[in-house]
């Protein structure tokens, strides 16, 4: 089972003098990276906020925000009657004007609003954690959407190489004897002499450097073991990611191995299948 490190999650909270929204966005990073965005009056929250999200999406990059919205009169600004009463007098000394369009002015300077500095409580913080839960459950629904679908995608690419690697070793033989001869007519269009003896030890030496039989077997593991990771419990991107490595390395062998133009070709096709695999494998978690 894996995860996508790509999801969205929302909760609204009705609270009875505001709205609150709760938003989630991710997508896949080496590491995990929080860029939280909130009210003030939340912010005393951020850490725990952070420690929430690191413990249940651990990896990826995460978008976290918090909307308000006013739905009743609640206000925490109220304006300094007296300091407002005092800009309107020095202003009638400066210019004329109205009391309205001097009032406009007034309330312009600095000290005119009185700002009461809003505090969570208890109750409410509650109410906005269990939100917080309820849009990262969203987004880890998400995220398995989207890990099935991957793990769909890699399924059938691993068995694309399966197919391809029993063709390569249905193909072995041929190469080898081609190979042979091809040496073989190499020397006779020599034109010289040569110990026949001596030739088929030195065909078997060349040969064996280019034998493939334990990159066939590694590379065979390596498929199995890559689809067996799939269906552990936990979703290891990372781990996936160093056996296609390996995966990889037995193929590139393979192809460096292999001295003939037939069995290159479908060593092109496996690097074709794994690069994609390579590419999805950056959205795993």
């Amino acid at each position: 089972m894996i995860y996508s490190m790509t999801g969205y999650g929302k909760s609204v909270l009705q609270l009875p003098t505001k709205k609150i929204t709760i938003e989630l966005k991710s997508l896949n990073s080496k590491n995990l990276d929080i860029n939280a965005r909130m009210p003030t009056i939340y912010r005393e929250k951020e850490l725990i906020i952070r420690k929430l999200l690191a413990d249940k999406l651990v990896r990826g990059k995460v978008d976290f925000s918090i909307y308000v919205e006013a739905t009743a009169d609640d206000t925490s600004s109220q304006i300094n009657k007296p300091v407002v009463k005092q800009y309107m007098s020095q202003l009638k000394d400066v210019v004329d004007g109205n009391e309205i369009e001097l009032l406009k002015m007034a309330v312009r300077f600095p000290d005119s609003l009185n700002t009461v500095r809003e505090e969570i409580n208890d109750d409410e913080w509650t109410a906005i954690n269990t939100e917080i839960n309820n849009a990262v459950s969203t987004l880890n629904t998400y995220r398995l959407d989207e890990g099935k679908v991957l793990e769909s995608d890699f399924v059938k690419r691993i068995s694309t190489i399966e197919s391809i690697l029993k063709k390569v070793i249905e193909m072995d033989p041929e190469r080898v004897e081609a190979v042979r001869e091809r040496l073989l007519k190499g020397v006779e269009e020599l034109k010289e002499k040569y110990d026949e003896n001596r030739f088929e030890q030195e065909l078997v030496y060349y040969i064996e450097k280019f034998d493939i039989t334990e990159e066939k077997v590694r590379l065979k593991n390596h498929l199995n073991y890559f689809i067996e990771t799939l269906n552990t419990k936990d979703s290891n991107g990372k781990k996936l990611g160093f056996i296609g490595q390996e995966i990889g390395r037995e193929i590139n062998t393979i192809g460096s191995k292999s001295n003939y133009a037939p069995m290159q070709q479908l060593v092109v096709q496996m690097k074709d299948e794994l690069e994609k695999i390579k590419e999805q494998l950056l959205n795993v978690l």
